[in-house]
């Protein structure tokens, strides 16, 4: 773990941030108090339009008008 004053962590941030994506957990502190963390984040996965793709399947009652009851809670009343 790496601590450093605000000062550097401004002038170095590249740097830092190159830390942080190595793994490395660095500190960033105000008058020798920790103030923040920089870390690295998890990667997102890929999102796969096609993912579901035959496991779901919509009807053509989907597309039908709400029954009046439904269609009242759906507009607050």
């Amino acid at each position: 773990m790496t601590v450093v004053n605000v000062h550097e962590a401004k002038t170095q941030l590249s740097r830092l941030l190159a830390q942080a994506e190595a793994g490395e957990e660095v500190v960033i502190a105000r008058r020798g108090e920790p103030v923040a963390r920089l870390v690295a984040c998890k990667p997102r996965k890929k999102r796969r339009p096609d993912r579901l793709k035959g496991k779901i399947v919509i009807t053509d009652e989907f597309f039908d008008p709400l029954p009046e009851e439904e269609l009242k809670l759906w507009e607050g009343g």
